[in-house]
């Protein structure tokens, strides 16, 4: 049970990174170290205990979220590793809604990566405090204050460096602390579980000074006891340090900065220290808020477990055949064989197990309470983003936003018996996985999957073959479009019309005229509509629904502003029904009348080569239809960054090995929907 006495000693942190830049080696060291794992599994061996998988062991990348608890300094640390993918961009967006706390991990010679960005530009959205890991410190090229520098250029945050890396020769042994002015350095033979503290050396005696001096003045900017010390030339405690630095990650002004090599077993402690000392507990984070569905007023819960219990379900998963919820809880206990009501659905459910979880391995528990990040079986008709709460005490709690998917692809059941697994499989992949969203196509007889990127089709596919032996052929990826319009136009519909003994009419006049890329759809009311004022819920709805199937090939429309200009009412005859045809009619005639356009999914691509190969990639982009960007040397490599059709984007990765002899790499991620 997790009890008010421990709350503060609870830390609820995701681990989130670029891919590649070392998330899951870090889970790893730190599991090993909590004395979670009795061996450390490696990620290039396929063998990492979060990556439990076999997409994710045969690939080396982390697919799905994974969720596990270790202990540090009597501190319980629940952490949700992340991937690192664009492709499962939503998986670290579902983890960040429910964390308190984020490690983000960078690659000491990459410095900020493209995929770096998005996730801390994620958990900047959430508000969630963060501290720093430059990993990697050992390899050639590796740069900390040049990723430091990147921090702060980037994305206009305060990095505070806590540690200074330690090299013999090129030979990195350790970190100098600065708060504590003294080197930690680690012996390899013993899997970097032996450490040692010792002075700091003579040579990295004003370096490491003049860092400290800085780490104090910033911190003197922020806290008014340490710069009273600080002026008046006192001496300044470690734990007072600690204390002012713990305050200003909590009120998001800085982010402390840790380094290390965690493939080679060196700074993974210190890290772990950096997490209990400076990321909030749950009573460290504002109440959550929520909307009460009865009074339809804001309410805040408090973490504690003597409030009335309210919890978010962040991701659900299919584990034999059986649905497993994972929730996050707010407020309150809850407890194995309880009701609890669902507010988005009104429903009641039993919870039937409490399980913590170890990533796909599990502990049974009774009841658990506020701050505590669980598994729940029994939940069957809890989707991802809902809340479960107190029935008499109800809440609901701020959803999570979902990305649309940008690319689908056709498959089709070999046999009929294929048909049936197939349809049951899809039902359920799509209840984990909400950016995936399928589509059956009655003219085709083909069934339409779409998702956020090609890698996101293929393990979906991979998962159709291994986990529900089902044989499908696969069509060709198809970019999903939109549409819109060029100019404005106004258009009417009328419709009136006897169905069985009751007389139906329905008058609108709309006017659409084009909006700015990426503001969606809008829909205002002119004045003067006041006789028509009851119907205009069911005018709206009607042109939403419109709108789903575009005049010139069915894509949904968008970046349009629409608005109702009037109508006309007739006594006795007009219907809802009659205005939902009208609107329906007026906005298909409009599209057609204003220059209807296709959109096409843009893609922002950033591409890592070595400059000796630039002419070739900037060529290839441009054959591509793209648009370079910038282009930022970086050394004996470039970074390419432009924007190019995803339609043009297929078998990349390809290309760019053959054309660079495999040593580039790139990611891309969705800009927006735009005429090419």
């Amino acid at each position: 049970m997790t009890g008010k006495k421990k709350l503060s000693r609870i830390r609820n942190i995701g681990i989130i990174a670029h891919i590649d830049a070392g998330k899951t080696t870090v889970t790893e060291r730190i599991l090993y170290y909590t004395g979670r794992s009795y061996k450390i599994g490696e990620v290039h061996d396929g063998e990492a205990v979060m990556d439990w998988m076999p997409q994710e062991q045969e690939r080396g990348i982390t697919i799905t979220s994974a969720v596990t608890t270790c202990d540090w300094r009597d501190h319980e640390i629940h952490i949700i590793d992340t991937p690192g993918h664009v492709d499962f961009t939503m998986e670290v967006e579902r983890s960040l809604r429910v964390l308190d706390g984020a490690l983000v991990v960078f690659c000491a010679v990459g410095g900020v990566e493209p995929q770096s960005e998005t996730v801390w530009h994620q958990a900047d959205k959430h508000r969630v405090p963060k501290i720093a890991f430059i990993n990697k410190m050992d390899r050639i090229g590796a740069d900390y204050f040049g990723t430091v520098g990147m921090m702060k250029e980037r994305f206009r945050s305060q990095p505070l460096i806590l540690q200074i890396p330690y090299f013999t020769g090129t030979t990195f042994e350790g970190v100098i602390d600065l708060i504590r002015r003294r080197t930690i350095t680690w012996e390899e033979q013993q899997y970097g579980t032996i450490y040692n503290y010792g002075d700091i050396p003579v040579d990295s005696l004003t370096e490491a000074e003049q860092c400290r001096d800085r780490l104090i003045e910033t911190i003197a900017e922020l806290d008014d006891d340490i710069a009273e010390k600080y002026l008046e030339g006192m001496n300044i405690t470690e734990q007072e340090l600690t204390a002012a630095i713990r305050a200003a990650t909590l009120r998001l002004k800085i982010v402390p900065v840790l380094c290390g090599t965690a493939l080679r077993n060196k700074g993974v402690q210190p890290l772990l220290d950096a997490i209990v000392d400076f990321l909030p507990s749950p009573e460290d984070v504002p109440p959550i808020e929520g909307i009460n569905p009865e009074t339809k007023e804001v309410e805040k819960r408090i973490s504690s477990s003597k409030e009335s219990f309210a919890a978010l379900a962040f991701k659900v998963a299919m584990d034999e055949g059986r649905k497993i919820t994972y929730v996050r809880l707010y407020s309150g206990v809850m407890k194995v064989g309880e009701d609890v009501y669902n507010a988005n659905t009104g429903r009641k459910e039993k919870i039937a197990r409490l399980l913590k979880m170890h990533a796909n391995k599990r502990e049974r528990i009774n009841e658990t309470g506020a701050g505590s990040i669980v598994a729940v079986v029994g939940l069957k008709n809890t989707s991802t983003g809902e809340t479960i709460c107190d029935e008499k005490h109800p809440i609901i709690l701020e959803p999570i936003e979902f990305y649309q998917p940008v690319i689908s692809q056709a498959i089709e059941a070999k046999t009929p018996a294929d048909q049936e697994k197939l349809t049951t499989a899809l039902a359920k992949f799509m209840e984990e996985d909400p950016t995936l969203k399928v589509k059956y196509d009655d003219e085709t007889a083909q069934t339409v999957i779409s998702g956020m990127g090609e890698l996101h089709l293929e393990i979906i596919l991979d998962r159709l073959i291994r986990e529900y032996n089902t044989k499908v052929n696969v069509g060709k990826p198809k970019v999903v479009f939109r549409e819109t319009i060029e100019k404005g136009v106004d258009a009417e519909g009328t419709f009136h019309r006897e169905l069985g003994d009751a007389k139906h009419f329905g008058h609108v006049i709309l006017h659409l005229e084009p909006n700015t890329r990426g503001s969606g759809l809008s829909i205002t009311t002119l004045n003067g509509t006041d006789s028509i004022a009851v119907y205009l819920p069911a005018i709206e709805e009607a042109i939403r629904d419109a709108s789903l199937t575009g005049v010139i090939a069915g894509y949904p429309v968008t970046d349009m502003k629409i608005t109702i200009k009037g109508g006309t009412y007739r006594e006795g005859e007009s219907t809802e029904l009659g205005y939902k045809v009208a609107a329906s009619t007026a906005f298909r005639d409009g599209c057609s009348q204003a220059e209807p356009a296709l959109l096409e999914p843009i893609m922002m691509v950033d591409i890592i080569t070595p400059s000796d190969f630039m002419g070739e990639v900037i060529g290839d982009i441009n054959a591509r239809r793209g648009e370079v960007e910038s282009i930022n040397p970086k050394g004996p490599i470039s970074e390419i960054v432009a924007r190019v059709p995803l339609k043009q984007m297929f078998g990349y990765s390809t290309d760019l090995r053959s054309a660079t002899q495999g040593r580039a790499n790139f990611t891309m991620q969705f800009l927006r929907f735009d005429k090419s």
